[in-house]
């Protein structure tokens, strides 16, 4: 069988023929996206979950330092208080004399 398009248009006509090259056009796109696309995006989707999960624990990481280093300075710092403290009354004592 000879195959030309200008028969098949002069004998269906152009709508026609349009009409099976579009329907073709969307099988092959839905075809090409259901067996390449979907597992890619498949495969993307479950890294980028594994990624935000990632990201929440470090957040929750950061936020646990955050405490520990805000707590280990105020500890600081009642030391350093107490110390200045010891200091002015050991000067005060000492200056009594």
């Amino acid at each position: 069988m000879d195959f030309n398009i200008g028969k098949l248009v002069e004998e269906y006509g152009f709508p026609t023929i349009a009409v099976v090259g579009l329907i073709y056009l969307v099988f092959y796109v839905w075809k090409w996206s259901t067996e390449e696309i979907d597992p890619t995006l498949s495969q993307a989707k479950k890294s980028v979950i594994s990624l935000i999960d990632r990201v929440r624990m470090l957040d929750n990481d950061l936020i646990r330092l955050d405490e520990k280093l805000q707590t280990v300075l105020q500890l600081r710092g009642e030391k350093i208080q107490r110390e200045t403290q010891k200091a002015k009354e050991a000067i005060n004592k000492n200056g009594d004399h």
